[in-house]
């Protein structure tokens, strides 16, 4: 097929997916690179050499159905790693990177040593902390198993397997020792929010969190202390809305609170360490 023939592909597609998706020409791209077995980038620069292969007509209509492309390519983006992602996991995403971003703040003069990943899910922040910090060992808690094989998956793809180690866990219920730096994206959606989108498609159990969506944040808050260094922190993602109660949670427990907002200009992560005695 000759070039116009792959740009009217996308153009034509990118038409098709805009009732359903908010980077419809994105998606296309997406979807056949995928289909042809090349990364975005090569593409774009290829074209006038590619044909569009048959395979990426049914692409299109599963995203059409709705269904995320990160399930469909199987892969997605995150910090600078590119994770394997399916529906047993959470699709990472850009305002996630917020925790780490905070950490490479608190950690601008020394290293982590320990890391440890509350509800690890893909492993997406454990890896993306152990590919920053080339010296780190980490843990990643799951209670799903099938998440776990999935982030084990990933540590391999990645070369990171001897330094990542991950376990079925209720969070940190029963663990001991300390951590450097703690890692949390827990469920926080008010269990009556109806979801559209991409997120029907997640697991649900990643997602909702009771009333208010602080379930999770009411368990995991009297955990934090016993493992915390003591010039360590605890990045913990939180809804828009949500930084006064979890907050206040973190506070009870004797920890420090900072917040650090996303690109977007939401609250996103809140930052907890151990209160200084002066």
């Amino acid at each position: 097929m000759t070039r116009e023939g792959v740009a009217d592909a996308l153009r034509t597609t990118a038409v098709r997916l805009g009732p359903v998706s908010a980077t419809p020409r994105l998606d296309a791209e997406l979807l056949l690179a995928h289909a042809l077995g090349i990364d975005r980038a090569d593409l774009l620069m290829r074209q006038r050499d590619l044909i569009v292969p048959p395979g990426f007509a049914a692409l299109v209509e599963r995203r059409l159905a709705g269904e995320p492309i990160a399930y469909i390519t199987g892969s997605r983006d995150f910090w600078t790693i590119s994770l394997h992602v399916t529906p047993d996991v959470l699709i990472p995403r850009p305002d996630t990177e917020t925790l780490i971003e905070a950490a490479v703040d608190h950690f601008a003069r020394r290293e982590p040593a320990r890391i440890l990943d509350l509800g690890t899910g893909s492993g997406a922040l454990l890896l993306a902390a152990l590919s920053q910090w080339p010296r780190a060992q980490g843990l990643g808690i799951d209670i799903s198993a099938a998440a776990l094989a999935v982030a084990r998956g990933n540590a391999e793809r990645l070369h990171l397997n001897d330094r990542a180690d991950f376990r079925i866990g209720d969070w940190a219920e029963g663990m001991a020792g300390r951590f450097d730096l703690i890692l949390i994206n827990p469920p926080y959606i008010d269990q009556d929010v109806e979801l559209t989108g991409d997120v029907l498609h997640e697991p649900k159990g990643a997602l909702f969190a009771g009333v208010k969506g602080l379930d999770d944040y009411r368990r995991i808050a009297p955990l934090l202390p016993p493992l915390l260094s003591p010039d360590g922190m605890a990045a913990i993602e939180i809804g828009y809305d949500q930084r006064e109660s979890v907050s206040a949670l973190l506070l009870d427990q004797g920890l420090a609170v900072a917040v650090r907002q996303d690109l977007a200009g939401h609250d996103r992560c809140l930052i907890a360490t151990a209160r200084r005695r002066d």
